[in-house]
C-alpha cells in the first residue's frame, strides 16, 4: 500500500485503554494533530508530558507527522509503505526534518570558537538533487536527500557558518556504507549524530567528499566545508558560507531554482521560530525537548 499525501486518521485503527499507551482512544489523539496541522512544537510537548505520551508518540505521532509534512520525501524513504519502519526511527527523522543540529565544539577539520545550540528551523527544503552534488563518482548510484544550510553568523568571522543536513535511502544497502565497511574507516572520535545519537564517520577522513560539487551547491569554497554520516544514514555538516558581491547577488536572484523532482521533500510552513532568534516562549520547551531527546 503506497503511502497517501498526509498523516491521516483514517489509517489508523480505533484503539481502547487496554492497548500499551493506557489512553483510552489514540484515534483522538491523532485527530486533535491533524487539527493543528501537526504542529511540532505541540508534539514536542505533549511527548514531554509522562511516559505514556512519550511511548506514543515515540510509536505512532512522530511517523504521522513525517507524513503529514513531507510525503514525498517520506514515501521514498520508507520505501512506499505507510507502515514501514525507518532506520533510525521516526523521532530521529522528525528532528531531522524541522531542527539545525547547530554545532557544539570544532573538529580537528572545522574550527569554530564558539558552540551555538540547536533550533528549530523557519522553513526547510531537502532536495536529492541537491543530494547529488555531496556524492563522489562511485556512490553516485546512492539516493540522498539534503538541506540548504541554514545561516549562523559569526561575531569573529567574516563568512558566517552554513549548517546542513540530510538522509540517505536504504542506508544499509547504499555504496557509500559499502566503501566505508569495506576500507574500514573509523568512526570520527567525539562526534555525534546530532539526531539518533549514533556514531558517525567522516566523510573527509574517507575522502569521500566532491568538493567543488558540494562547495557549489552549499555555496562554499572548496575547502571550507565538512560534513559526516552517521550508522542510520544521517548527514549532518558545516562550511563557510561565501558572501556574495552587490553583482553577484543579482545574479544569484536571477537564478532558476533547483527542479523539484518528484522525489524531493519540503517540510516548510509553520516549522519553528526565526532560526533560535525571538522565539517565543511556548517554542523553549520545545526546543529544549529536541535538544535532549
Amino acid at each position: 500500500m503506497g503511502l497517501s499525501e498526509s498523516g491521516s486518521s483514517s489509517q489508523i485503527p480505533r484503539l481502547t485503554e487496554s492497548d500499551d499507551s493506557g489512553i483510552l482512544n489514540e484515534r483522538i489523539m491523532v485527530l486533535v494533530f491533524e487539527s493543528i496541522k501537526w504542529d511540532i512544537h505541540v508534539l514536542c510537548r505533549a511527548a514531554a508530558v509522562n511516559r505514556r505520551l512519550r511511548a506514543l508518540a515515540k510509536r505512532l505521532l512522530w511517523r504521522l507527522l513525517c507524513l503529514h509534512r513531507a510525503p514525498r520525501m517520506v514515501s521514498a524513504l520508507a520505501e512506499g509503505s505507510s507502515n514501514s519502519r525507518v532506520v533510525g526511527g521516526w523521532h530521529a527523522l522528525a528532528k531531522l526534518l524541522f531542527f539545525c543540529g547547530g554545532w557544539e565544539s570544532a573538529t580537528p577539520r572545522f574550527e569554530l570558537r564558539r558552540p551555538s545550540p540547536g533550533h528549530f528551523v523557519r522553513s526547510a527544503r531537502f532536495s536529492k538533487t541537491s543530494g547529488r552534488s555531496f556524492l563522489t563518482k562511485r556512490c553516485r548510484g546512492d539516493v540522498l536527500y539534503v538541506s540548504d544550510p541554514c545561516e549562523h553568523p559569526t561575531a569573529e568571522e567574516k563568512d558566517d557558518v552554513g549548517i546542513y543536513r540530510g538522509v540517505f535511502r536504504s542506508f544499509m544497502k547504499s555504496r557509500t556504507r559499502d566503501f566505508l565497511i569495506r576500507k574500514r574507516v573509523d568512526f570520527e572520535a567525539g562526534v555525534r549524530c546530532p539526531y539518533c545519537g549514533t556514531r558517525v564517520w567522516s566523510m573527509t577522513a574517507a575522502r569521500l567528499i566532491p568538493r567543488k560539487s558540494a562547495a557549489r551547491r552549499l555555496g562554499s569554497n572548496d575547502d571550507g566545508l565538512e560534513y559526516f554520516v552517521c550508522l542510520n544514514g544521517h548527514l549532518h555538516g558545516t562550511c563557510w558560507l561565501v558572501h556574495l558581491s552587490s553583482d553577484e547577488d543579482v545574479s544569484a536572484d536571477s537564478t532558476t531554482p533547483d527542479d523539484t523532482d518528484g522525489g524531493d521533500g519540503s517540510a516548510a510552513g509553520g516549522c519553528g521560530g526565526d532560526d533560535g532568534d525571538g522565539l517565543l516562549a511556548s517554542d523553549l520547551s520545545g526546543e529544549i525537548y529536541m535538544r535532549q531527546n
